[in-house]
């Protein structure tokens, strides 16, 4: 699966449609998904390979829980995309490199990681109507048919 995984990566390059990152996601031993970084390509700083395999996969099965799935990926998962591995409940991820290699080839994350934990010191974070903000969460508590994720 990881040679997969790298040979998304290298088309990816090869095109241009972003870095050195590759992602394969399956169930069962099964391909249920694979892409590569289309950040150039797309200009979507989200489009990072691991958010591509998982928006291909939830597409493919119709849902959006991919506890029964693993990842595999060219790199160790940056912020973003570790956050969305965990809103897709993807319990078990395979990586070929580490945070180090990454920022060895031009992508370090390693700052994010720490801007994360504590963002009020990297970001202009400003709350506003805070009541407006509680009614849509109490207008979703109060909706019969709402699915929690």
């Amino acid at each position: 699966m990881m040679q997969i995984a790298c040979e998304e990566a290298l088309f990816g390059m090869e095109n241009n449609d972003g870095g050195p990152f590759g992602a394969v996601i399956i169930r069962d031993d099964v391909i249920i998904a694979s892409a590569h970084n289309e950040v150039l390509k797309t200009n979507d700083p989200t489009a990072h390979a691991e958010i591509n395999a998982i928006r291909k996969a939830s597409h493919i099965l119709g849902r959006f829980d991919l506890s029964d799935c693993t990842l595999y990926t060219t790199c160790y998962p940056c912020p973003m995309c570790m956050g969305a591995i965990f809103w897709a409940r993807i319990p078990t991820v395979y990586y070929a490199s580490s945070m180090e290699d990454a920022a060895e080839g031009g992508f370090d994350d390693r700052h994010f990681y720490t801007m994360i934990r504590n963002p009020e010191t990297s970001l202009n974070l400003h709350p506003i109507d805070p009541e407006k903000g509680k009614e849509l969460f109490n207008k979703w508590l109060e909706k019969k048919d709402r699915v929690l994720y």
